[in-house]
């Protein structure tokens, strides 16, 4: 159903399109905008388009960044003898956000998926590979999500590095099977990275 304004239902619209958001979300959002004072607005939108326009992937990690390289690489104070491999960047963030991991990170930028025609060939394994030959890493945490594709992923990243005479581990699972690291509270994370096991 439309209302009464083209430019409200152009919003709305745009809104729906959001993961997660239905129409009545959407709805509620445009309608916080239509009060929201228009120096609000403009510093949102201006928000929107910064991002959009400067954000990039980080040369190392594949996580987000606003230079070459993010500042979890960047930073002089991280164990760069282990790596924390994820799925995607949303999940790099989720992990940091629980203060439990002081290492580096590896975005692989999905998990194999046949059905979707996704192989190991579309993930950034060769370049996981790549910095585990050039880089002192001595252990890796398969952070994937507790799906079959993950699982199955971190299986075949596993099989790929235990050759390489490194110690690869599993976050335990502390997290609801099928669920994605990025809705896990930061307890239930961090247990999973202290709970790692051996694979």
């Amino acid at each position: 159903m439309e209302s009464s304004s083209k430019y409200l239902d152009s919003l709305i619209r745009e809104f729906s399109r959001l993961p997660g958001i239905g129409s009545k979300s959407a709805t509620r959002l445009a309608f916080h905008i239509l009060k929201m004072p228009a120096d609000q607005v403009d510093r949102l939108s201006e928000a929107i388009v910064e991002l959009k326009r400067n954000i990039r992937s980080c040369s190392l990690c594949g996580g987000i960044s606003d230079e070459a390289l993010c500042r979890v690489c960047n930073s002089p104070d991280r164990d760069k003898e282990i790596l924390c491999v994820v799925e995607e960047p949303e999940d790099m963030i989720s992990i940091e956000r629980t203060g439990a991991f002081r290492g580096l990170y590896h975005v692989l930028g999905g998990v194999i998926a046949p059905l979707d025609g996704i192989g190991p060939e579309d993930l950034r394994i060769n370049e996981l590979v790549q910095r585990c030959n050039d880089q002192s890493v001595k252990e890796v945490i398969l952070a994937t999500n507790p799906t079959v594709e993950g699982d199955a992923t971190s299986l075949y990243v596993a099989r790929i590095l235990k050759p390489m005479n490194i110690r690869v581990m599993r976050i335990a699972h502390g997290l609801p099977v099928g669920s994605d690291l990025e809705f896990a509270d930061g307890p239930t994370l961090a247990k999973s990275l202290s709970g790692r096991v051996e694979m």
